[in-house]
């Protein structure tokens, strides 16, 4: 009987603009028919007449060709993964030898519910005999009996993601299609090896570093006081790939739109974090995490990106350095290069105008009542690598993205793509977000005071703090690369003024000094330093004059000692400390202040930041000097070690062990250990660690990959957080 297409199936949900639903789903799929007929059939059609496809042979293992040339062997995933515009194998068994005389076979790839030609979601790929770059293309390599091998190039522009695969077959009365077989799905990513796609990254090693490790270094601290931590990235973990190519469903990226990383990664920005699109993680910075994980407690991504895709909802809690590590997994995982950045001293300020208002009451303190800018102590980014065709000419290279919920862009929370070298020359004109950026490592500090008539006087202006360092991790090792100079001149150079000058003609907003009375204090400098200090202990702040006048001057000096989140926002006040001193002309006087453990540590923060405020008001003269700096304290670390043989394949033990420093006991503590390819996370909580005792927690795991792996742990409890650990482990060949 002659066949007839059903009439009643589900109707399309219509409407006056567009004949087809939006396709924004990679998850979604189309009934593809296995028999496609041109008419009606002849009665004594048989289809197995004519050419079949018995099987399809994916070469999708990691030791096989495909993984292997593609860099893709790492990936715990059993599909096939390729990179874009990048010739790849298959093989196909007929039921008899292949004719090309007579016999007519294509490939199709598929996307999404909807799939169309014109949009890159329905690709069929003819044989033909010669492969041209960057074009989709298929041509036979080997024929043997009833098999034949074909290399098939994708475009290098081609969508990234999941594709189902098809082999049609030509019969006279229609097409003939393999069944629908997961088996066969094809994972196609960006190709930072391939010259013409639009992440290409010409040197070895840092691919190997933006795209291939699986674990990186978190900077933080202050730039006085550089501290840093690893991050486990994960990328090629179990389900991470399906994990990220959710958030660009999750974010409605119309398919056709991925393979452009500079949309993909404006959309990513803002998924990154839960506010306006419920995405991935939410964000906190009030020290209370109630029915979450506090930010520092996470050792890396692998469990939140999972916990997203599995439960579909927002994780609880991000930090920036918690948004920047989940971002660069993303970007990692679909091949575009990726680093995370640290930028110290980094400016929050809410009206873009290139200057952090810092109020000051009559006695010298900040008064927070009028103070609405803030300095963060430290604030984390990404940076990925691409072209920038929507751009002129050399604004390519490293883009800023940032899935740190802080200021709306276009109506949503995200930051970026914005081209770095476009930031360093003020060329903030370009999308998207240079502006916001900009401000962030350029700016300067602006003491001012209120007199009681409501004028504004400004006491000092701090030109150099602001974005006053900017680090990654280096490549191929632990240590730290200075990337300042990549986002700004140096301070006080020629280009640098012109940079400034090109930013505010290009609508950054900088007011002049000439606005608000100022004059310097050139008679007396002043400065403090802070002991380095361990957690628990007392320390002292040693403040400096130098009188370089031939007078005698008197000064009224008060020091505010307050707790502060990295954000530079102040919780409390917990020093105070005023007197007054006669500077003698010409020569340098030096004062203590002690600072006690039991001063600060019933409103300790998490991250051990300290913010001091020194004012010194000149009697003879009236005249005001500010000094400002963020201190961090020590904080003691978990030791990691290993015991038995490290083989992959075999079990091995991990034992991490905690001494309690501090002058009471720790509660409700929860330890994380992971490590990329050696173990899964795993947490356990431990009721209370007395005064000066040691925990020991042991965990036995079979490690999967051999090669140098690094092994990270957290420790987390009501008084103390921020402690970590990690080891380097070399997992040998079994």
């Amino acid at each position: 009987m002659a066949e007839t297409t059903s009439t009643n199936e589900e109707k399309l949900p219509l409407n006056g603009r567009r004949a087809i639903p939006p396709n924004n789903s990679n998850d979604e799929e189309n009934e593809v028919p296995e028999m496609e007929a041109f008419g009606l059939i002849p009665r004594g059609f048989n289809p197995r007449d004519y050419l079949r496809v018995v099987d399809i042979y994916m070469f999708k293992d990691p030791h096989e060709i495909n993984k292997q040339e593609h860099h893709t062997d790492k990936y715990y995933n059993p599909k096939l993964i390729v990179r874009r515009g990048q010739p790849f194998q298959i093989q196909i068994d007929f039921n008899r030898p292949y004719k090309p005389e007579t016999d007519q076979f294509w490939l199709e790839f598929l996307m999404g519910r909807y799939p169309q030609q014109n949009k890159g979601t329905y690709i069929p790929i003819l044989v033909g005999n010669v492969l041209k770059p960057g074009q989709w293309g298929a041509k036979i390599i080997h024929r043997e009996n009833n098999s034949i091998r074909l290399s098939i190039m994708s475009s290098t522009a081609c969508i990234i993601g999941k594709f189902r695969l098809y082999v049609a077959v030509w019969t006279p009365y229609g097409i003939l299609r393999t069944r629908r077989n997961s088996a066969t799905d094809t994972y196609i990513l960006f190709n930072p090896w391939c010259q013409l796609d639009a992440v290409y990254l010409d040197d070895d090693k840092e691919r190997e570093e933006y795209v291939l490790n699986d674990v990186g270094i978190v900077f933080h601290g202050n730039a006085e006081d550089i501290k840093s931590r690893s991050w486990s990235y994960g990328q090629f973990e179990e389900n991470v790939l399906d994990a990220c190519l959710f958030l660009m469903d999750k974010a409605e990226l119309e398919l056709s739109g991925r393979g452009n990383p500079v949309k993909i990664c404006r959309v990513a920005s803002a998924v990154i974090n839960s506010r306006d699109d419920n995405g991935v993680l939410v964000g906190s910075w009030d020290n209370t995490y109630d029915y979450g994980v506090a930010p520092s407690a996470w050792t890396g991504s692998v469990d939140i990106l999972l916990e997203y895709y599995s439960s579909k909802q927002p994780v609880r809690y991000g930090q920036c350095w918690v948004f920047a590590g989940v971002f660069n997994t993303f970007l990692r995982c679909l091949g575009i290069p990726a680093r995370l950045i640290t930028n110290y001293s980094s400016a929050h300020d809410n009206n873009a105008n290139l200057r952090v208002d810092l109020f000051l009451d009559d006695e010298g303190k900040v008064d927070t009542r009028l103070t609405k800018d803030s300095v963060w102590n430290y604030h984390c980014w990404n940076e990925a690598w691409m072209t920038r065709p929507d751009l002129p000419v050399g604004f390519g290279g490293w883009q800023v993205v940032d899935g740190t919920p802080q200021e709306t862009s276009d109506g949503m929370y995200r930051c970026g793509p914005a081209s770095v070298q476009a930031i360093k020359h003020g060329h903030v004109c370009f999308q998207f977000d240079a502006p916001f950026v900009y401000a962030e490592v350029n700016g300067d500090i602006f003491y001012t005071k209120m007199e009681k008539n409501g004028t504004q006087v400004v006491e000092s202006i701090d030109t150099a703090r602001i974005g006053q360092l900017i680090v990654t991790k280096e490549v191929g090792g632990d240590g730290m690369m200075d990337i300042t100079e990549e986002y700004k001149f140096r301070e006080g150079s020629d280009e640098e003024r012109l940079a400034l000058e090109a930013a505010v003609m290009y609508g950054v907003k900088k007011q002049s000094t000439e606005d608000a009375a100022y004059q310097p204090q050139t008679d007396i400098d002043m400065d403090f330093q802070v002991q380095k200090a361990v957690l628990g202990n007392d320390f002292k702040v040693t403040i400096t004059f130098r009188n370089k006048s031939h007078n005698s001057y008197t000064v009224t000096t008060y020091l505010s000692g307050n707790i502060v989140f990295y954000t530079g926002v102040t919780k409390s006040e917990f020093k105070k400390q005023s007197f007054s001193a006669k500077l003698k002309p010409s020569s340098s006087s030096s004062f203590d202040i002690v600072i006690k453990s039991s001063e600060y540590m019933s409103d300790l923060l998490e991250q051990a930041s300290f913010h001091f405020f020194v004012t010194a008001r000149i009697n003879e003269t009236g005249k005001i000097l500010a000094v400002q700096k963020a201190t961090t304290l020590e904080i003691p670390t978990l030791r990691i070690k290993t015991k038995g043989e490290m083989v992959a394949g075999k079990e091995m033990s991990v034992i991490v062990e905690f001494t309690n420093p501090l002058k009471q006991a720790l509660e409700n503590v929860t330890l994380r250990l992971e490590g990329p390819g050696v173990l899964r996370t795993i947490r356990k909580q431990f009721g209370r660690i007395p005064v000066n005792s040691t925990l020991t927690w042991e965990v036995k795991c079979i490690p999967m990959r051999p090669g140098l792996r690094k092994l990270i742990a957290s420790l987390n409890s009501d008084a103390l957080r921020h402690v970590y650990g990690e080891l380097n482990v070399q997992i040998q060949k079994p």
